[in-house]
């Protein structure tokens, strides 16, 4: 991840950034956070699912750049913008495998 620059930017080749496995079949790439929000990408392989429920203290929203992305019996596919409230909470899946972008705002920020 690059550093900080004098202007306050931070900026990555995210193909560069090395994927950290959450379980078989999902793989995220952190991207550059700053004290308000940390952004990330995630792959989902066909057929996974997040492996818990994931509990949200502050927003979070994300978008889907290809597949689809199953929430409850929710389907989102690609151009679909996701945003989930402080307090909720979700397990998301996909059969057919996807990608998506998003971003969390940190507590207290």
């Amino acid at each position: 991840m690059s550093n900080i620059t004098d202007t306050g930017k931070y900026a990555v080749q995210v193909a560069e950034v090395p994927p950290e496995e959450v379980t078989p079949g999902i793989v995220r790439r952190p991207l550059p956070k700053t004290d308000n929000a940390r952004g990330w990408l995630i792959d989902f392989a066909p057929g996974t699912e997040w492996p818990e429920v994931d509990v949200h203290a502050s927003e979070e929203r994300y978008y889907v750049l290809n597949g689809e992305v199953i929430e409850g019996e929710e389907r989102h596919g690609p151009g679909s913008y996701v945003v989930f409230a402080p307090g909720s909470s979700h397990r998301p899946r996909s059969d057919i495998g996807a990608t998506i972008l998003g971003w969390t705002d940190l507590p207290g920020a």
